[in-house]
Order: structure tokens, then C-alpha cells, then sequence
């Protein structure tokens, strides 16, 4: 008697889920990361031994340039916002809605009060390749000053950290220091590289 062959089918694998699956993981990391615009300064930062990180949130972080000028970042969209209001209050600078919510999505500028409605006619694209002159901090108009007054207003649990290009100054770096030791604030990073063993 002849054997029956059994009838061999492919097996088959349904990817539906597993398509469902990717789209869903791509759709979340799109929705809760935030984009980072570019820093309108590059820094050379000096090197030290301290592995002590700052933290990510609730900073405060001013930036000097090689050729002394300075630049102010607070963390926090929201926070950003109640600080444009603020300053527009102290220096009776009326911004208009959309200015406002420009400031609130840059990172980090170095203009003097006067120029900021200036950079804010800027688009995102455009505020790049625009030349910052730096936020004042000379002893008759020191703007600086405010900036973080009203940053610590506005978020008291804010820490200060300062990023300095190892060329910058000394008497801007002194400027700057004296400046917040000037509202009783004495603990502030240095960020610093990590030196290569």
C-alpha cells in the first residue's frame, strides 16, 4: 500500500501587531521628546576632575563667550513665558502675544533688553545666523542683574549654573560672579569638561 504524503503548507506569520506595535513606540518617542535649538554660542569649556553632574531641570545657566560676551538660559517653557512678562513689566517693554511665545521656545539669548523685540521679528531658522552682541553686565547697566531676579522669581527652585569658555575674559567671569554673589547667592556650578586621565 502507497503512503499518503501530508500536504506541507508555509507557515505564515502575522507582523500586523508587531507594525501596530512599532508605530505606536515611534509615535510616543515623537510625542514626548522636545527638540533643543541650537546654542547661539559655542564654548570651549576648561577641563576639571569634578564628575559632579548639574541638574537637568530647575537651571538657570549663563553662558560667556571667548570675547566676553554673555548669555542668559532658564529652563522651562512656561517658566520662560512669566519671565518675558516680568521683564516686560521692569522695563516697560510691551511684547505682543506671538513675541512672547518665541521667547518661551528659545534656549538661550544674548541681547540687551532694548534688542530683544529685534530678535524676536526673527524666525527660528534665522535667530541662528543673527550676531548677539551679549547681555550687558558693565556696573552702569548691568541687565544681567534682573535677568536673574526675575528668573528666581519666577522659579524659586531654580539653581545657577555658569559656562564659561576657557579664553572668556577674567574681569567679564568677575562681573558675572560678583553679580550673583550680589543677591546673596553663593552656591552656583561651574560647568567644566571632564579632564582625560
Amino acid at each position: 500500500m502507497a503512503r499518503v504524503k501530508p500536504h506541507r503548507a508555509t507557515p505564515s506569520l502575522d507582523m500586523t501587531p508587531m507594525v501596530d506595535l512599532a508605530f505606536l513606540l515611534v509615535t510616543f518617542f515623537m510625542l514626548t521628546s522636545t527638540a533643543r535649538t541650537p546654542d547661539p554660542l559655542s564654548v570651549d569649556m576648561p577641563s576639571s576632575v569634578s564628575d559632579i553632574k548639574i541638574p537637568e531641570k530647575n537651571i538657570i545657566l549663563i553662558s560667556m563667550a571667548s570675547d566676553g560676551r554673555v548669555f542668559f538660559s532658564l529652563d522651562g517653557k512656561y517658566h520662560r513665558l512669566e519671565l518675558i512678562n516680568q521683564i516686560s513689566e521692569r522695563f516697560n517693554v510691551q511684547f505682543t502675544e506671538e513675541e512672547k511665545m518665541r521667547f518661551a521656545l528659545i534656549e538661550s539669548f544674548g541681547v540687551p533688553v532694548a534688542g530683544l523685540k529685534n530678535l524676536l521679528s526673527y524666525t527660528a531658522d534665522e535667530m541662528k545666523d543673527v550676531a548677539q552682541q551679549g547681555i550687558p553686565v558693565d556696573s552702569l547697566n548691568n541687565e544681567l542683574d534682573d535677568w536673574i531676579i526675575f528668573s528666581r522669581v519666577v522659579n524659586p527652585q531654580a539653581r545657577i549654573a555658569i559656562k564659561g569658555d576657557r579664553n572668556a575674559p577674567y574681569p567679564v567671569v568677575k562681573r558675572v560672579i560678583s553679580t550673583i554673589q550680589d543677591k546673596n547667592i553663593n552656591r552656583f556650578n561651574l560647568i567644566t569638561n571632564l579632564e582625560e586621565e
